[in-house]
């Protein structure tokens, strides 16, 4: 490695430490104000000021989404770094995206001062609505990933991880509709939409059995009646599918829609569904891009292991698979919370603002700054990563 690109990533990591109390304390101010999908005003604005303060021009409501944002600095290849910061219903950030976000923004601004002397590019994006509503995909149909080169971001896990393991997933939203009728005085008069629900969650149990053992399929009941002697006349599902690419997951859901539909044929019911816009895409990570990631991160004293040889993986799904189809990316695991900690967990949420993940946050920024500068400065790893990606036959159809 040349002086120059030494220099280059000692002056990037110097800035992330010179702001590392900043970057922090925006990871606690976020968790300590959870938002969801497409509402996450406070997190948008905390993040786009603290980037403007340090240093780095940011505006709110880009490519079409009101808390999208996006900043740019430099001229040449393009590097887009991404930061997560929605919550779940009710565990807030059991994700960790507060501290996605921070270790993103952390990278944004340690790489400012660098790109034009790296003579590259470098976007910033903030990514809403990832736990449902998929906003990469609303930000990238309106142009967010235009000229991007490469695209990265870390997740908060339990383990230093390669990648999630990130499978293909589709929303879906079914209806059933029945009779009202008084449940005592006249119960041969109603229809009962709950009942059809019933037996339709339980056909999809009975699928279960049938499908790849990687498959995924759980829903929740929405609406279920109004009151207990009253027949049902509605009731509502939502509900999460998941394969391993797309395609599988195309084969998976006229099963799942059949046996959601059994319920209502049984129950002489009617029924109605909406696939909720567009699945979200298995990862495709470009090797030579995590290798480059890797190697940084054991700089800082991370060991990052390839998921399943040291018997840890997070199996999940994520939007920014449908970003490593469009541009090579990594979505790298970095450990915030100690081993067996599950996210999506109440537990995982608490563990989010710990010294672990503050310093997660630092580690996080750190090691994606250098891997953007190794991407700049080397134009045999530009070439590498490019073939790599054209050769994976990636599916350009994922918006």
């Amino acid at each position: 490695m040349s002086t120059e690109v030494n220099e280059l990533k000692q002056q990037a990591c110097d800035r992330i430490d010179a702001v590392a109390q900043e970057l922090v304390e925006v990871s606690h101010d976020i968790h300590a104000h959870p938002e969801q999908n497409f509402a996450e005003t406070y997190a948008a604005e905390l993040l786009t000021r603290t980037a403007n303060e340090l240093g780095l021009p940011t505006e709110r409501n880009m490519y079409g989404c009101e808390t999208g944002f996006s900043g740019e600095v430099g001229t040449g290849s393009t590097v887009c770094v991404m930061s997560e910061y929605d919550a779940l219903p009710d565990i807030g950030h059991g994700c960790g995206h507060n501290i996605i976000a921070a270790a993103g923004l952390g990278a944004a601004i340690g790489l400012a001062v660098v790109a034009p002397r790296a003579g590259g590019r470098l976007r910033y994006l903030g990514t809403p609505a990832e736990e449902g509503g998929g906003g990469k995909l609303v930000m990238a149909r309106n142009g967010a990933l235009n000229g991007v080169d490469i695209a990265m971001m870390v997740h908060s896990a339990d383990a230093d991880l390669t990648t999630i393991d990130a499978i293909a997933l589709q929303q879906l939203v079914v209806e059933y509709s029945g009779e009202a009728a008084h449940a005592a005085a006249a119960p041969e008069r109603g229809r009962n939409a709950l009942d059809a629900a019933v037996l339709g969650y339980m056909a999809v149990a009975a699928l279960r059995q049938h499908i790849l053992p990687s498959e995924r399929i759980h829903g929740i009941f929405t609406r279920a009646g109004e009151k207990p002697n009253i027949v049902p006349r509605d009731a509502a599902m939502e509900w999460y599918v998941r394969s391993d690419t797309v395609t599988t997951l195309s084969a998976l859901k006229p099963r799942v829609l059949a046996a959601l539909q059994s319920g209502a044929s049984a129950c002489g019911c009617g029924f109605s569904h909406e696939w909720v816009d567009t699945p979200y895409a298995d990862m495709v990570t470009n090797n030579n891009l995590s290798s480059m990631y890797i190697s940084n991160a054991s700089q800082l004293g991370r060991a990052v292991s390839v998921p399943g040889v040291n018997g840890r993986r997070v199996v999940g799904s994520t939007d920014m698979g449908n970003v490593s189809h469009l541009v090579p990316s990594i979505h790298p695991m970095i450990a915030s919370a100690p081993v067996g900690t599950a996210i999506h967990t109440v537990e995982f949420a608490r563990q989010s603002i710990t010294p672990m993940a503050d310093k997660a946050v630092i580690d996080g920024a750190k090691a994606m700054a250098m891997t953007a500068i190794d991407f700049w400065t080397s134009p045999d790893q530009q070439q590498a990563i490019a073939k790599e990606f054209a050769e994976a036959n990636a599916d350009k159809d994922v918006l």
